[in-house]
């Protein structure tokens, strides 16, 4: 049986002075349908460019994605991002952000009565639908990134593509996200792949843990199964025998088998690959706008 998301043989470089260099190099994953993943790893081991070979605003130097039987070859609403940033145009309110994918992606197939009741729909799944007649600099950061997640849902993802969505939300915000996260992908059955730095976050929330080994020439190290029930409760898991042993499984990756001295400067080629996810993520928030 064929994987509903397959990366095959993905290599990424990237021109420099001088010759490449190689960001990413022999990374291969088979994601099943309704499949939640998070990628995980030290800054510069190309996370955010795995994230956007699938996205469609890269195509791999080698071998590359393959969604349902396709190439993925460019960018569409069959896969939606969250970015760190929520990206809303901030002159239109909650429900008017929303409304600009549901009318990019469902014009001429839904009403504009059947546009209203999605859009309401989608907001009221975030928990926002008390706020749809704001506009962002009257909301919250969490409540900012409610909506941004509304947006993407709203376009019916087959993917939804989360580029370290929570980062800049303080602890309680960011544990509410989850669980509302959660809750929905419960009830959508979307396949998600997220990018991350915490690896509270990454046990909590996932299926698997793909943890990525440093670069240049970064690839998948190990992926761990994440063998725990749903639907999870983070209060319950504080205490699971199974939940510690995830998390240090892999703590010991990143802390132990990946280590990064602390202190010293980045190498050329860990700058470069710092820019590159950079440039990326502001090219992917300018076409999100």
């Amino acid at each position: 049986m064929s994987a509903f998301l397959e990366l095959t043989q993905v290599e990424m470089t990237f021109p420099k002075a001088g010759g490449e260099f190689v960001a990413l190099e022999n990374v291969n994953l088979k994601i099943t349908e309704g499949e939640y993943i998070s990628l995980i790893g030290h800054s510069g081991c190309g996370k955010s460019t795995v994230l956007n070979i699938v996205a469609g605003l890269y195509q791999a130097t080698k071998g590359g994605a393959i969604l349902e039987g396709k190439e993925v070859t460019e960018p569409g609403p069959e896969r939606a991002v969250v970015f760190q940033n929520h990206s809303l145009l901030p002159w239109l309110t909650a429900y008017e952000n929303v409304e600009l994918g549901v009318r990019q992606v469902f014009k001429g197939s839904k009403s504009r009565a059947e546009m209203k009741e999605w859009i309401e729909h989608n907001l009221k799944l975030v928990h926002m639908d008390h706020a749809m007649d704001k506009r962002p600099d009257e909301l919250s950061g969490g409540m900012k990134q409610r909506v941004g997640i509304a947006r993407a849902l709203a376009m019916e993802p087959k993917v939804l593509l989360m580029d370290e969505p929570f980062g800049a939300l303080d602890a309680l915000t960011r544990a509410h996200l989850q669980d509302s996260l959660m809750e929905i992908q419960r009830e959508l059955g979307n396949t998600v792949i997220m990018i991350t730095h915490d690896v509270d976050e990454a046990v909590l929330l996932s299926d698997r843990i793909v943890m990525m080994t440093n670069g240049p020439r970064a690839t998948i190290g190990e992926i761990l199964e994440v063998d725990l029930q749903r639907p999870r409760n983070r209060i319950q898991l504080a205490d699971d025998v199974r939940y510690n042993a995830c998390r240090s499984q892999v703590l010991q990756f990143l802390y132990e088998k990946q280590k990064k001295i602390e202190g010293l400067p980045l190498g050329k080629e860990e700058v470069q690959q710092a820019q590159a996810d950079d440039a990326v993520e502001e090219l992917m928030e300018k076409k999100a706008s």
